[in-house]
């Protein structure tokens, strides 16, 4: 039997915030994960947004990545 799918709809602004996070959590030994079971899902969803965004490739990371943030703030 397969594994039921659970969807979740970011903005992609919320996603490279996520993927920032989940990349210095990852940079870090342990970060917040309890198990090994969550650091498996956290290095999953990591996965999956590095496949999806260009952003973290881009010469200007860092400037996508604080307006990313300052609109996360500044709500929808």
């Amino acid at each position: 039997m397969a594994e039921e799918l659970v969807a979740l709809n970011l903005g992609r602004h919320e996603a490279l915030v996520l993927f920032e996070w989940l990349a210095t959590l990852d940079s870090k030994d342990g970060g917040p994960a309890q198990d090994s079971a969550e650091q498996k899902v956290l290095w999953s969803i990591e996965g999956r947004l590095e496949k999806l965004l260009a952003e973290p490739l881009a010469p200007n990371y860092r400037e996508l990545l604080d307006a990313a943030r300052k609109k996360v703030l500044s709500g929808p």
